[in-house]
């Protein structure tokens, strides 16, 4: 099966459902939409895909926790309860108090989010994931999950290090989950001066390197190198899971339902596969961000989330897949990764996209498939083909933004539109305006007196450059 744990990705969030309201007055687990609605702030959006794109600088993590499955007094059911926190807050103000307490105490349902029906094992495969808990305040906070046996002899229960942090790059996080994981099974103690060092160090500049010292028993002394790829608009993003599990037609029709922000559910019983795969999809939004309903693994306490009406991308463990199934349900994009089917799905996702910028997808993706890559090449070959149905599309929006003495810009929508010369792409375009994605990166742009030098508008002046090429050509032809 394609869904066999994979290494990390993902996001977490999603439109908080009452039981966890009463739970968590203030903190949530939600989507950026719901937040700007309770603080009645005016939306920012969040550059490189909903994640926040750094500099250098800014410390590594918040917290170190291990989360642990402890048996309730009744029952047979266990219980996820943080074990281990690094470091222990101390002389915090009331108000920090009760904020602490409130992210501490969401933490273990995401960690565990398939229920408290355990019993221990022998086997079990390690798995790594992640998910964000946004405030309601807008700021974010990201969880990076290894879940695996601990060390040890016959049957036990898995346990989860979680590390806690406002950062987005999960690579670079995953090895140092595997540096906490390779001490933990040596000694708590041994981890404390590792995370001291980490804690200390500053988040590297894209293309910078980070090297810590760090003392094992047994094994000496050791020197850790932490790089940040040099490209950071896909940093946090590993297309592989996707690929294994889907084909190049079918991730296109899902990127198709995202860009008009529909309802789609991923199914797959690895926790690494639904967040890896969950958050490749939204990654082909770029330069766009999801600012809907956001859960890349859904807690079996807030599985009622598929009967929003409201535009959400989720993912869901195959034992919850009749739940799912049987559940009062408006159109949906229903996944099945390990199988690599729609469910369900509305009907008309092949016809969303002009068909000829769809066949240029296609052609693109198509080739050299068969060559060695590393992760950094496969992305960009994923991503670009939807960076460039962008540029195609939209790519011309900075001309129609009307500035005012001020500063101040008006996006001027109609003549945005009628500037395409293709019915095709024009009848898509006019759809593509209402939505949340755009309004939010129109609304950005408006604020800014100059496009960001991004890599999207690297690529729009590519493209520019390539038509002034192709025109002068012409030209000399005739």
């Amino acid at each position: 099966c394609p869904c066999r744990p994979q290494k990390m990705e993902g996001q977490v969030g999603g439109r908080m459902l009452r039981l966890f309201r009463n739970c968590l007055p203030r903190l949530r687990a939600g989507s950026l939409q719901d937040n700007l609605r309770d603080t009645g702030k005016e939306p920012e959006r969040a550059q490189e895909h909903c994640l926040p794109a750094f500099a250098g600088g800014q410390h590594f993590f918040e917290y170190l926790l291990v989360v642990s499955l402890k048996k309730k007094s009744a029952g047979a059911d266990y219980e996820p309860t943080i074990t281990y926190q690094f470091p222990k807050r101390e002389n915090l103000l009331r108000g920090q108090q009760e904020e602490e307490e409130r992210l501490l105490g969401a933490i273990p349902l995401f960690c565990f989010p398939d229920g408290n029906e355990w019993a221990p094992l022998t086997e079990y495969p390690r798995e790594t994931f992640s998910f964000v808990l946004t405030n309601v305040d807008g700021s974010r906070k990201i969880g990076y999950c290894r879940r695996l046996l601990p060390a040890g002899r016959g049957p036990r229960l898995p346990k989860v290090y979680c590390i806690i942090s406002c950062l987005g790059c999960f690579g670079l996080f995953s090895k140092i989950l595997d540096e906490v994981e390779k001490r933990h099974q040596i000694s708590l103690a041994v981890i404390y001066p590792f995370m001291q060092g980490l804690r200390e160090a500053a988040f590297p500049a894209p293309g910078k390197t980070v090297t810590l010292k760090s003392f094992i028993p047994d094994s000496g002394t050791e020197f850790i190198s932490l790089t940040r790829p040099l490209d950071s608009h896909l940093e946090h993003v590993d297309f592989s899971s996707l690929l294994r599990c889907l084909r190049f037609e079918q991730i296109l029709q899902i990127f198709a339902s995202a860009v008009l922000e529909r309802r789609i559910i991923f199914l797959a019983e690895g926790l690494s596969t639904l967040s890896q795969c969950i958050h490749a999809a939204a990654a082909l939004l770029y330069p766009f961000s999801w600012a809907h309903t956001y859960i890349p693994v859904v807690p079996e306490s807030l599985l009622d989330t598929v009967c929003c009406p409201t535009p959400f991308m989720v993912g869901v463990q195959t034992r919850f897949q009749q739940q799912v199934m049987d559940s009062p349900m408006e159109e949906v994009l229903l996944v099945n990764l390990c199988e690599g089917t729609f469910l369900m799905s509305v009907g008309d996702e092949k016809d969303i996209l002009p068909p000829k910028l769809q066949d240029d997808i296609l052609d693109s993706l198509g080739q050299g498939t068969n060559e060695p890559q590393t992760s950094e090449q496969l992305n960009e070959h994923v991503s670009g083909p939807f960076v460039q149905f962008f540029v195609k599309t939209v790519g011309h929006y900075a001309s129609y933004i009307k500035r005012e003495a001020n500063g101040q810009g008006h996006f001027q929508e109609r003549a945005f539109c009628k500037a395409l010369t293709s019915k095709a792409n024009r009848r898509f375009v006019k759809k593509f305006v209402k939505t949340q994605l755009f309004s939010l990166f129109i609304q950005e742009a408006e604020k800014s007196r100059n496009p960001p030098a991004g890599y999207f508008q690297q690529k729009i002046l590519e493209y520019e450059d390539q038509k002034k090429q192709k025109k002068s050509r012409e030209k000399t032809v005739k």
